[in-house]
């Protein structure tokens, strides 16, 4: 728990919220009311986490408090694994156990994110626990607190419901006697029917996960990278290794197997008919494959231990041997860490995530003059308004028309294409806040906000100056200035690459794409929950998609106006 908590304190101010995050930080300071109310349209699978960070930031507002709930939970479930490894295992395993899933690249990302995964995480290591001690007490009164946290868990968000079909296989695995299983149906029954109004309310918001995509085998594989503490070389290799010798140590591997391959498995297998899959989604089966190393590593020490040297065997529980298979571990474990530090390192820099809001708004500060009209395209890059007001508190929304807590939305809803015409029509420069794939004439759009939004741009005005964050943090979002054209003038010559010609985007003819389905945004475009976007020359960091994002196009993710996942 020591190196958790020293590893996701590590770097946590990061100096920038990106897309996911400033929806958590926005939408936890609304009032219950307003939360309650956006929760009827979007978001409905994050309502309990939104109400608990309400009461987080009730504190102290800021970045640092919007992720310490993660960073504490993640140590909370790096205690709970390594409490299973004792119990299942022994002292020497679970000690083991809870550092490596301490010291795996994708714990430490998620560790430090505002968002519910690593709480969800912490829910499923602590439900796992009270499973294996309800199995050993073997009474009706010891599945009540089991119940308890699985249906907390499952609420704080509803993909962690197949756990309880990796619970089914572990008491198939240890052949537990009827009773046992009466006990624990009682207990999943109960979950099930406390969470079918969640799911009823959250398949009508379904479309905010309409940018996910069926897995492929490729995505296993990338699962499996994330799961272990390396994602490749011999660290990855050793790790397979260790996992195949800890399936022999048959009460572990029945408990560990069936966490680490049910729910991905589940998941990527509904995926195939309807994409629900995101390696975040699964960040709780993780702590199956620390455990499976874990005792891996404890069955080989044990072998060690029993080796003939000069024709006496020497005794596993000897003083001398225990001194050694101790040493050894530590070296191995902090030679494990070392060899990610670079991955560790790139995950505390902003710019790794997705986007950073606090760019767009320091941008603005500096270029912006007071009254100047500003434009979001689209629409959710009014979340760096939102997140941090303080670079757009001198201008004004020209497309805006009713304010994101006032009209139960992510985000706000705009003006009519009539009514934006109009104001457009008024000013003689705007700015934009654009990433610059939303501005390419070639993207088709459904919403004919949107698609207004660029029909006037291109046919009326030009660019006069271009910005983007000189340290190229988000070099795909753009802050515009665009000046009304003179008349006559040629419009073709005067675009840049990513304008879109006067005439390209008519009102009425671009196919979707650019607008969250009916001001929703779960997790972003609605952005509240895109894949993360990893630099074009760097290595996923062992670290799993993350949510959409303002743009950042060179990193990898959907671009603005993807619906975030559930």
């Amino acid at each position: 728990m020591a190196v958790m908590l020293a590893t996701g304190l590590w770097g946590l101010d990061r100096g920038g919220m990106w897309g996911d995050e400033s929806v958590t930080f926005q939408v936890a300071q609304r009032t219950v009311p307003q939360i309650w109310r956006l929760l009827h349209d979007v978001d409905a699978v994050h309502g309990l986490y939104y109400l608990f960070m309400h009461a987080v930031l009730t504190v102290h507002p800021g970045e640092v408090v919007l992720r310490l709930p993660s960073v504490c939970a993640a140590t909370a479930t790096a205690g709970l694994v390594a409490a299973l490894g004792v119990r299942l295992a022994g002292p020497r395993a679970g000690l083991w156990a809870g550092v490596l899933y301490a010291i795996t690249p994708m714990t430490g990302h998620y560790a430090q994110e505002g968002r519910s995964y690593a709480l969800v995480a912490a829910g499923v290591a602590g439900a796992t626990l009270l499973l294996v001690r309800a199995v050993d007490a073997g009474g009706a009164r010891a599945w009540w607190p089991y119940g308890t946290v699985v249906a907390l868990t499952c609420v704080l968000h509803e993909l962690a419901v197949p756990v309880l079909g990796a619970h089914a296989l572990t008491l198939a695995l240890l052949r537990v006697p009827r009773k046992v299983w009466s006990g624990w149906g009682r207990a999943a029954g109960a979950v099930v029917l406390l969470l079918l109004p969640l799911v009823w309310v959250s398949q009508g918001q379904s479309g905010q996960v309409a940018w996910l995509v069926s897995p492929g085998w490729d995505r296993v594989g990338r699962l499996a990278r994330n799961f272990s503490p390396g994602p490749a070389g011999p660290v990855f290799w050793g790790s397979l290794l260790l996992m195949a010798a800890g399936l022999r140590e048959r009460r572990t591997a029945a408990v560990a197997l069936p966490l680490l391959l049910v729910p991905p498995g589940i998941l990527m297998t509904v995926s195939q008919v309807r994409p629900l899959y995101h390696d975040r989604y699964v960040l709780y089966a993780l702590a199956g494959a620390s455990l499976l190393v874990a005792a891996g590593a404890g069955r080989v020490a044990g072998v060690l231990g029993r080796v003939r040297i000069k024709g006496r065997r020497v005794r596993a529980g000897g003083s001398r041997v225990r001194a050694v298979v101790g040493v050894t571990g530590a070296l191995a474990l902090t030679a494990t860490f070392l060899n990610q530090l670079p991955v560790h390192r790139r995950d505390r820099s902003a710019a790794h995530r997705p986007d950073n809001l606090a760019v767009v708004s320091a941008l603005a500060v500096s270029r912006m003059r007071p009254g100047d009209p500003v434009l979001f395209v689209p629409s959710v890059g009014r979340l760096a308004a939102l997140a941090y007001p303080k670079g757009f508190r001198r201008v004004r929304d020209i497309a805006l028309r009713e304010s994101a807590p006032r009209s139960g939305t992510l985000w706000g809803r705009e003006a009519t294409p009539g009514q934006l015409r109009r104001r457009l029509a008024a000013v003689d420069r705007v700015w934009v806040v654009a990433e610059r794939s939303a501005l390419d004439p070639r993207r088709s759009r459904t919403d004919p906000v949107e698609r207004t939004k660029l029909a006037v741009l291109a046919t009326e005005f030009t660019v006069r100056e271009e910005h983007v964050h000189e340290e190229r943090v988000r070099d795909d979002v753009l802050l515009r200035l665009y000046v009304r054209r003179p008349p006559g003038d040629i419009l073709p010559g005067d675009a840049l690459p990513g304008d879109a010609p006067p005439g390209d985007a008519p009102p009425g003819d671009a196919p979707p794409g650019d607008e969250p389905p009916g001001d929703i945004p779960p997790g972003d475009e609605p952005p509240g929950d895109e894949p993360p976007r990893e630099p074009a020359d760097v290595p996923p960091p062992g670290v799993s998609d993350g949510a959409p994002a303002l743009g950042a196009q060179t990193l990898g993710a959907p671009a603005l106006g993807a619906p975030p996942p559930p």
